[in-house]
């Protein structure tokens, strides 16, 4: 059984989960063609990319892989 530090595995979560939070409302925009303006999408992408390089970092402390 492999056994993860919970502080590690709670960081990890919230990052999986706030990445998921930014590609939902992404998606809605590109391919449920909700709208959106210039300025909005492009701070939009800034913080799914944000998220998401917070997301590999954390699964990368999770699965013990040093950045």
């Amino acid at each position: 059984m492999v056994t993860v530090d919970p502080e590690v595995a709670d960081a990890y979560r919230q990052a999986w989960q706030r990445w998921q939070d930014q590609l939902t409302t992404l998606h809605d925009i590109f391919l449920d063609g909700a709208a959106s303006d210039p300025p909005r999408l492009k701070g939009l992408l800034n913080r799914e990319a944000r998220a998401k390089d917070a997301y590999d970092a954390a699964r990368l402390r999770l699965l013990g892989i040093p950045s």
